[in-house]
């Protein structure tokens, strides 16, 4: 077996906080009991809200943290070619195809939930004729890429992943990965060539990550990724999910909710320490910072 790799990917949208420095600790922690190396990649597809102080602030809070990463750092935002190609590929399989429609259209027509609560696209665009779709793309009306994941699944059969857990050196267990519970996941956004499902899967293997830590509210996003690593002929690597800090009224940290940033802390005079004892010894449900 090759040396491990591992990586942390934040997204630069917004400050980090203790939830991402958890994910970071574990991930050097893991590549450290591995023998192996933890990466660096900057996940900033999202051009909108992707800012570069944003991006420098990782870069200072990661130091601050005592860790360290190989040059260079991968940033998605240079690699959207590659995405590209990568959703041409499954176009050629017949398994991507336009979708017009609204959020607010998924959320009129759909039935059921994700595994993440959100509406559950039906498939309205899937059944469109290859002239309505020829029509519509000719117009320019507005229009995302999503995987017909029931036909992938026919072409994949039924498909497997390794996790290991609680602790990285914890003997794999195999799982059974469930990707039809997404529905028909977007591949290629609206705003840009790729999205974060593509993208991800495409980056490890172009990295050589053997070893994917991340939380446990992405355990269930893994399904989709090892259906695309299983069409694309990619590697699919071991898998680890550590806990989540959760706030006081048992939400998980994030940015979007004003989650106290690692910058904040430090300002208040937090340590490396303090924040090594708080990601490391809370358990999953104890309160946090806000």
């Amino acid at each position: 077996m090759s040396k491990p790799l591992l990586r942390f990917a934040p997204s630069p949208n917004g400050y980090l906080h203790l939830g991402h420095a958890l994910s970071a600790l574990a991930t050097w922690d893991a590549a450290q009991k591995l023998g192996g190396t933890a990466l660096l990649r900057i996940e900033d597809i999202d051009i909108a809200r992707c800012k570069p102080e944003f991006t420098q602030a990782i870069f200072e809070d990661l130091a601050w943290l005592g860790l360290s990463w190989p040059e260079p750092v991968v940033y998605q935002s240079h690699r959207f070619d590659i995405y590209a190609g990568a959703a041409n590929r499954l176009r050629d399989m017949d398994l991507l195809y336009p979708c017009f429609c609204s959020r607010s259209d998924i959320a009129d027509k759909a039935n059921a939930t994700d595994p993440d609560g959100a509406p559950l696209y039906p498939g309205t665009c899937r059944h469109l004729s290859n002239a309505e779709r020829i029509e519509r793309l000719e117009r320019g009306d507005p229009v995302q890429f999503r995987l017909d994941t029931e036909a992938a699944i026919e072409r994949t059969g039924l498909l497997t992943f390794s996790v290991i857990g609680p602790t990285i050196l914890d003997r794999p267990q195999i799982r059974y990965a469930r990707p039809q519970r997404w529905g028909d996941a977007v591949l290629q956004r609206k705003d840009t060539p790729t999205s974060y499902h593509l993208s991800v899967v495409v980056d490890d293997a172009a990295q050589g990550i053997t070893h994917v830590t991340r939380g446990r509210d992405l355990e269930a996003a893994t399904d989709i990724h090892v259906l695309l690593q299983m069409l694309l002929g990619l590697p699919t690597p071991y898998y680890h999910f550590h806990r989540l800090l959760l706030t006081d009224n048992g939400e998980k940290l994030a940015k979007s909710k004003g989650s106290q940033s690692l910058r904040d802390l430090r300002a208040q005079g937090w340590t490396p320490e303090d924040v090594q004892r708080a990601v490391s010894l809370l358990p999953s449900r104890e309160k946090v910072a806000r």
